[in-house]
């Protein structure tokens, strides 16, 4: 990628930090996710910097190594006793905030369409619309979480939108892989063979899911709870 701006890998590597750091701070600044984020990284970066993950029409497809066991992981955090307690005890505001990162990818996505990294249809100018989470999550914050004047309807509804989007994201740059070619054949999607964008599926949106679905299982839960204890009385 040597005709890309050193700024948008540099912008890209500081979005993925901002990921951690912000996850890292919902989960009461947890030295084991930590520690498993960064060693997950540095795996990566290894194999994305030797070529490992590089995307042709040719290429046998390696993403499955990359994004099988982010996939499994939140699998086992949903379905586990241990990983439902891990779950429980994240903290929804700081949450929510870990949204916004989805502005700087953004800004990131556009630039690599600029220079023919990925096809238009990724991007926010054609049919990835997940800047509207990144724009909103600040809103959903401050109202939802300081100012308290949004109800948990509300709350869940957004998480749930903004869930749906960043699925739709995600299709979107499957489909427009080289090894599929059903989205943006003339200009494909080979920006996620190449460090450090490989981290956008490995590590930065499974960060981003699991934020959302947790979310909505804390305040579903919530919601259940108190009706419980309500029912009780």
């Amino acid at each position: 990628m040597e005709h890309l701006p050193f700024y948008v890998a540099a912008i890209f590597e500081l979005t993925v930090a901002l990921t951690i750091y912000l996850f890292y701070r919902a989960t009461h600044a947890s030295k084991i996710f930590l520690w498993i984020s960064l060693g997950w990284v540095a795996i990566q970066a290894s194999l994305g910097v030797s070529g490992f993950y590089y995307l042709s029409k040719d290429a046998s497809p390696k993403l499955p190594l990359l994004v099988g066991p982010p996939i499994a992981l939140i699998i086992i955090l949903f379905l586990t006793t241990k990983g439902k307690l891990f779950i429980d005890r994240l903290n929804i505001a700081k949450l929510t905030l870990v949204h916004s990162v989805a502005i700087f990818v953004e800004v990131v996505l556009y630039f690599l369409f600029v220079y023919k990294y990925v096809p238009k249809a990724i991007t926010f100018e054609g049919s990835n619309f997940d800047l509207f989470s990144g724009l909103t999550a600040p809103v959903i914050y401050y109202f939802g979480f300081v100012k308290k004047n949004l109800s948990r309807a509300i709350l869940i509804g957004w998480n749930l939108i903004c869930l749906l989007l960043v699925i739709n994201a995600s299709i979107i740059a499957v489909l427009s892989l080289p090894n599929f070619g059903v989205i943006g054949a003339g200009q494909p999607d080979i920006a996620l063979g190449f460090f450090p964008f490989i981290l956008l599926p490995g590590i930065v949106v499974p960060m981003v899911i699991v934020s959302h679905l947790a979310s909505i299982r804390i305040l579903s839960t919530q919601h259940s709870s108190r009706r419980a204890d309500a029912e009780k009385l």
